[in-house]
């Protein structure tokens, strides 16, 4: 990392993992595990090997270099594998023949990426199990703290903050399972040589592909899959679908931070989202990215679907459209991951105010539950036309709904008093939100169950 905006946007565990160092090291591991596989099977000589792995360092190679050289060789494996042949030669002529035998760049640049891809996926699935078991916790903690539910950025009925935490939880649940499915599918290895035929091995292709993908301790692919990029593009849509729900909850949480609402908060700390102008503000940092991940990750989503369609064997551009654009969806995702693990985890809440809130519309936030109640009594119609006309009044007079609805005959006929201070009561007004939560979070648990 070092970019003015990458510890904002970003994640620096998933970062250094695609420095162009770490993508220069992950195409080195598979060249030495290349050659002791090979070696294993009898297709180089085994005292080959070590020339080969003693060179496979990153650290040894000028990045500038190679950087001068792919913009002329068309893909960075190229120049790599001729500086590697070149370093293997200066100490072992003999060895030297043997580097890269049978492969080809896109061997190593795909297995290279999958390498980087396993360990990145695999923090962003730690943290993905970590927001997980947070909101888990927040929903049990919260399941029967009301709130006002918003429809249309309008009060509309009572909830519960649980039950809107347990959304989120649900969501966050499907995503478990989907990158735990799309690491499955998507980190294979890739070995087919120059045409995916592995001709360059004669007898000795499977063998070898076999060995290899035991040495960096990939699944063997049924067959090379050069052209065919449905398995990254799997973890890109999988990554979208993240960003989207991670959005969603930041800008719920953005909301329910504005002044007149003041209902959560993230969490706050030295230097965290303070205004350069204007000392008491308390802006929503976490949110902001989680946000923006959202809105950039589908037109990159969108990049590596339209990169699928490559032509025959090997692809001309959509192949290469992809070096930089899954490192980018990976970094947002978990940049936005990762603030919001910290948002949940150390959110503040308000309740007192979320009660307050209920009653900001003087009770016509229960009109729907008066309505209902009085239906049964005269009519689903006739008792809409009442209670709306009665909240027109309320609002018209400045009034609490509960006084005027006291004062109409046919109401009171059918609603004594503590008929009506129960219905005006938000609490129980809130359905099956229990059942929905336990239904969240046993969902949540199984689905934490499937994807170890």
């Amino acid at each position: 990392m070092g970019g003015l905006l990458d510890g904002l946007f970003g994640s620096e565990r998933i970062a250094a993992l695609f420095t162009d160092r770490a993508r220069l090291q992950a195409m080195l591991d598979f060249e030495a595990a290349l050659a002791r596989a090979e070696a294993s099977v009898g297709v180089i000589p085994a005292n080959a090997v070590a020339a080969i792995v003693t060179h496979c360092r990153a650290d040894l190679f000028d990045l500038g270099a190679l950087a001068s050289a792919t913009a002329l060789a068309g893909n960075p494996a190229i120049p790599l594998v001729k500086a590697l042949t070149a370093r293997v030669a200066a100490d072992d002529a003999l060895a030297a023949r043997y580097v890269h035998w049978g492969s080809t760049s896109q061997d190593v640049i795909d297995s290279g990426l999958v390498l980087q891809l396993r360990e990145a996926l695999g923090l962003m699935q730690t943290d993905l199990d970590r927001l997980t078991a947070a909101l888990g916790e927040a929903a049990r903690a919260y399941r029967a703290t009301p709130i006002v539910a918003r429809t249309l950025l309008q009060h509309a009925l009572p909830a519960t903050f649980g039950l809107k935490l347990a959304g989120s939880l649900d969501a966050t649940a499907r995503h478990r399972q989907r990158l735990a499915e799309a690491r499955k599918r998507a980190l294979v290895l890739q070995f087919g040589g120059a045409s995916g035929t592995l001709a360059a091995l004669g007898d000795k292709g499977i063998p070898v592909s076999r060995a290899l993908a035991k040495e960096l301790d990939l699944p063997e692919a049924p067959l090379p899959w050069h052209a065919h990029r449905d398995r990254l593009a799997e973890v890109a849509v999988t990554l979208g679908l993240l960003a989207g729900t991670l959005g969603k909850i930041g800008r719920d949480i953005a909301l329910l931070m504005q002044t007149e609402v003041a209902e959560v908060f993230e969490p706050a700390g030295e230097g965290k989202g303070g205004s350069s102008a204007m000392p008491h503000k308390r802006n929503p940092v976490g949110s902001v990215v989680a946000q923006a991940a959202a809105l950039r990750v589908p037109g990159l989503v969108a990049t590596m679907l339209s990169a699928m369609v490559q032509e025959h064997e090997r692809g001309v551009g959509g192949w290469h459209a992809e070096w930089e654009t899954l490192p980018q969806i990976v970094l947002l995702a978990a940049g936005a991951l990762r603030h919001t693990v910290a948002m949940v985890g150390g959110m503040e809440v308000d309740t007192a105010r979320m009660r307050r809130n209920l009653d900001a519309t003087h009770g016509l936030i229960m009109a729907e539950a008066v309505s209902l109640a009085l239906g049964e009594h005269i009519g689903r119609s006739e008792a809409h036309q009442l209670v709306e006309a009665a909240c027109r009044r309320a609002i018209t007079e400045g009034r609490h709904l509960r006084a005027v609805l006291g004062e109409g005959a046919e109401i009171r006929q059918h609603l004594p008093a503590e008929a009506l201070d129960r219905l005006l009561d938000p609490t129980h007004y809130t359905g099956s939100a229990n059942a929905f939560i336990d239904r969240a979070l046993a969902a949540a648990g199984a689905a934490a169950d499937r994807s170890r």
